[in-house]
């Protein structure tokens, strides 16, 4: 061998020393041998409605999912449950079922007042809390941009703990608020000032055509920091036979997910996905027992990971 030539064995040692050891940046090995696509799952405890933590959190795991998203009144109760049976049983009930508390869905605290909720989730090591938009509402074009600039000034403090706590804010578009619009959400992913604040998109707001909301996930790229697998199908906001209201769900409705996987896997999408719904009224189980909500998840994640073989 010469002087400027390394076998085989020679480099493979070097690589299990790690990248320092080679003089590269601790990125560019990752970036060398980029992951195979998929999804990774968090479930949201308000599809459970009300029941308890102890009850959902055996069945986290059976979905595919290794962490939970905890939601409050009125959708849920399992954030007010974790406090009235005290962080360290809690901490204990996630390790006895092998789950993280990965994120937190905080509608009822604003945008403007995540920063305590920020620091809980540092206690767990979860690394996202989700709430809504602030401003006018269904703005498009340069009323939106303007708006959207002003919403991110006033965001720029709690982004700044949340950078120092390495937790993300994601911001869910959602109808008659100012991410409301394809306009107001591409602008709101373009003039994001961090990595520590994108968007949780939740297609069940949007148009439902697969094509606009597959670009508009490509155009947000990294400033999408969560994604709903929900769809709009017979909407939520009334009551209505289960079988209209389930075809929220990925593969009951309408809606081609293929599309809007495929653009997941164009930006390298490695976020949670959440399979998501809501029902009539809110604060009930989507399903009757918690073992069909458990299985309507599954049904539902089979759906998505016939999706991606297509599309592989």
């Amino acid at each position: 061998m010469s002087n400027t030539t390394l076998n085989r064995r020679e480099m493979c040692r070097m690589l299990a020393a790690g990248p320092a050891l080679l003089g590269l940046a601790p990125g560019l090995l990752a970036a060398a041998e980029p992951k195979s696509f998929g999804l990774s799952y968090a479930v949201a405890s308000s599809m459970y409605g009300t029941l308890k933590l102890e009850d959902i959190l055996p069945d986290v795991r059976k979905t595919g999912a290794d962490s939970i998203d905890l939601w409050p009144l009125r959708h849920g109760d399992q954030r007010e449950q974790m406090e009235a049976m005290g962080h360290e049983k809690f901490a204990e009930l996630l390790k006895k079922h092998n789950v993280k508390l990965g994120m937190t869905t905080r509608y009822d605290l604003g945008p403007l007042g995540l920063q305590d909720e920020m620091r809980v989730l540092k206690k767990f090591g979860g690394r996202l809390v989700i709430s809504g938009s602030k401003g006018p509402r269904d703005v498009a074009g340069d009323e939106a941009k303007r708006a959207v600039k002003q919403f991110i000034d006033e965001m720029k403090p709690h982004v700044a703990v949340a950078e120092e706590l390495g937790v993300v804010i994601g911001i869910e578009n959602h109808a008659g608020a100012l991410l409301s619009t394809p306009d107001s959400i591409r602008y709101f992913g373009e003039f994001s000032p961090s990595k520590h604040l994108g968007v949780a998109l939740a297609p069940y707001h949007l148009p439902q055509d697969e094509n606009l909301l597959a670009k508009l996930i490509e155009d947000l790229g990294p400033a999408l920091a969560h994604f709903y697998a929900w769809q709009h199908g017979q909407g939520c906001m009334n009551e209505q036979p289960k079988e209209q209201e389930l075809e929220q769900m990925p593969g009951r409705g309408v809606l081609d997910f293929k599309p809007l996987l495929a653009a997941l896997k164009k930006i390298n999408y490695r976020g949670w996905t959440e399979i998501f719904m809501h029902p009539f009224p809110r604060g009930i189980p989507i399903m009757p027992t918690l073992g069909e909500v458990t299985a309507e998840i599954n049904r539902a994640r089979a759906y998505l990971g016939e999706c991606l073989r297509e599309i592989s």
